[in-house]
């Protein structure tokens, strides 16, 4: 009888089969309601999804959907990176949300636009803007 070969597994082929396992991982989170985190920056907008527990269910960013240097701040590719978002969301079967917006980025109200016409039912909207209650301190007056 032939002795079997071991099987010889390469990087290439150990990244292709940790690939396919995550996707696998993805798919099999259920996830009826969340939070979406979004937070628009003057450079790129980001958008986590997470559920109520606070775990990361995806996130994805401008600069994520091929958009770079200039273009990641632009309101078109803050739509854009929300779309993708939004759609992974509605195939793990989401259909309700809250909210969080940060930040006063050019891509704030498109990302908020696009998430409103994706048919998820949405509970609230809050802004978490950090704003400073008295600020930092000024810097010492200039003698000349």
């Amino acid at each position: 009888m032939k002795k079997a070969r071991p099987r010889i597994m390469t990087p290439r082929m150990n990244r292709i089969a940790s690939s396919r396992y995550s996707l696998l991982r993805k798919n099999l989170r259920k996830i009826r309601k969340g939070v979406i985190h979004i937070q628009a920056s003057t450079n790129n907008t980001i958008i986590t999804v997470t559920d109520f527990r606070g775990q990361v269910v995806f996130w994805d960013s401008a600069g994520t959907s091929r958009f770079k240097g200039p273009k990641r701040g632009t309101p078109y590719a803050a739509q854009i990176a929300t779309k993708n978002a939004i759609r992974m969301l509605v195939k793990q079967g989401m259909r309700r949300g809250e909210i969080m917006i940060k930040g006063a980025g050019p891509g704030r109200y498109a990302a908020l636009k696009t998430v409103l016409h994706s048919g998820l039912k949405i509970k609230f909207i809050r802004d978490v803007t950090p704003i400073p209650h008295n600020g930092c301190r000024p810097p010492k007056r200039r003698r000349v």
